[in-house]
């Protein structure tokens, strides 16, 4: 070849190269779940006992959600839904059923999840908390459900200790032997924390998602006394829990109720200064929310601290204090700062926010509906026609929202009461309208019959002839 062909082919080689496009890089997605946090928990969100400054923090760098709801109103469901990206009127898991001597009701072998769609976009894929939706070795672990690292509870009810006797990393237990025999010296949140800051650190140079799922401040209501408990020991009236309920007794329950919540946003804080330490804080969306609403056990008070905030209800609810949870989300440069939106937006629609996010082409089988619009602040937002909610304890319940309209029926199985709010109205759902507006009622009860398929194991306890 001419040495003028050899400069002619090397130009064009540098004018393909040139004008090839970059390959965009995929943003990382952190999901931080916290467990029975309630609406009115975090400053943010109007607390004025607890202090949480790193996630009041992330709220004004980020986009605080105020019509954001969990999957249910209680854990299991709650945790299906957001795996699955299907509300609990088609989703398999449907109420908290608890299996002995370690595990709950598994999910179907196969089922694609949020963690099964980032794996088939390229990404790596780790669990570190809570994952209550199996049993382990069981078809339903985190490991056969998507997820590459799981390290953590795999039993919900086990983790109503936070000095548990072991933990699980992906499929073998991890003995804590200076937990035995009640030794209560290990604090379980703080292992899973470092082993989930770990994950991210190691896998900081390629595409990677972790839900950080806390059990904090689930009871029991312990923890070390540190220096974030001593803020509290002596601030509050205390109402000694005894552990007639089943959880580990607590002198001084208040004090460790705020600690947790505190403890829990040093964990966030935490987070996001090793993304801003590893360079990555602006490729890296982060997202912070609960499962359900408040608790009222193990000596937790949620009227002492408001947690409901303005919301009536508490967990087990389908009052809006059981359902409707914090959400903020966070990425310098790509979500806005100080932004404020009541986009009404579900645990359902994770599933096909992600797909966005990663520009999926997978068809998925979902009742969601993408967030992504409005996280990015593009106005073409869809929206829902309507979210429900089922409750498969206390004889059983229904919720539908639709706009700012609330269809309540409850319970299920036995003398069932209809109840209808106007939310914009009447947030704290006090003046039922239902006998007022006969014609909004039907309406909402033809969404609420169309809203679910039937499943023979969770059916609100009535026996199908």
């Amino acid at each position: 070849m001419k040495r003028r062909d050899i400069l002619l082919s090397s130009c064009a080689l540098l004018a393909t190269m040139s004008c090839s496009k970059p390959e965009e890089t995929k943003l990382n997605v952190i999901y931080i779940l916290a467990d029975d946090l309630g609406y009115g928990d975090l400053g943010c969100y109007g607390q004025e006992k607890i202090k949480t400054p790193n996630i009041d923090r992330m709220a004004e760098q980020g986009m605080l959600f105020t019509n954001h709801y969990a999957g249910c109103t209680v854990s299991a469901p709650s945790r299906c839904s957001l795996m699955t990206g299907l509300h609990t009127g088609h989703s398999q898991i449907r109420g908290n059923k608890e299996l002995y001597p370690e595990g709950q009701q598994p999910m179907q072998e196969g089922t694609y999840t949020i963690a099964s769609l980032m794996k088939d976009e390229g990404y790596t894929t780790g669990i570190f908390g809570k994952w209550g939706l199996g049993y382990p070795r069981s078809v339903s672990t985190p490991n056969a459900m998507g997820f590459d690292e799981f390290y953590g509870y795999n039993c919900q009810r086990q983790a109503h200790t936070y000095y548990p006797e072991h933990l699980w990393h992906n499929n073998d237990s991890i003995s804590i032997p200076e937990n035995l025999n009640n030794g209560r010296t290990v604090f379980s949140q703080d292992l899973i924390h470092e082993k989930a800051l770990n994950f991210i650190r190691e896998n900081s140079d390629k595409p990677f998602f972790a839900m950080l799922t806390y059990t904090l401040p689930h009871a029991e209501l312990n923890l070390p006394h540190d220096s974030i408990y001593a803020m509290y020991e002596n601030q509050f009236e205390e109402v000694p829990y005894s552990g007639w309920q089943g959880y580990y007794k607590s002198d001084k329950p208040y004090a460790s109720f705020a600690a947790m919540v505190s403890r829990l946003d040093m964990y966030v804080g935490e987070v996001i200064e090793e993304l801003k330490e590893l360079g990555i804080e602006k490729n890296t969306i982060v997202i912070f929310t609960s499962d359900n609403g408040p608790h009222c056990e193990g000596g937790a008070n949620p009227d002492y601290f408001k947690s409901y905030g303005p919301l009536k209800g508490t967990k087990r609810d389908v009052y809006d204090g059981g359902i409707r949870v914090p959400f903020i989300a966070w990425c310098p440069g790509k979500i806005a700062e100080g932004v404020k939106t009541d986009h009404i937006s579900a645990f359902w629609d994770f599933m096909p926010t992600l797909a966005d996010i990663t520009n999926s082409s997978k068809e998925l089988n979902t009742d969601g509906i993408s967030y992504l619009p409005t996280l990015f602040s593009d106005t073409d937002q869809k929206e829902h026609e309507y979210l429900y909610w089922e409750f498969h304890e206390l004889g059983g319940r229904k919720a539908l929202r639709s706009g700012d309209w609330k269809l309540i029926k409850q319970p299920i199985n036995g003398e069932t009461v209809t109840e209808l709010y106007n939310l914009k109205e009447d947030i704290h759902e006090d003046k039922d309208l239902v006998n007022e507006y006969p014609e909004k009622v039907k309406e909402l009860e033809q969404l609420m019959d169309g809203a679910r398929t039937h499943s023979d194991m969770f059916n609100f306890g009535i026996q199908v002839q």
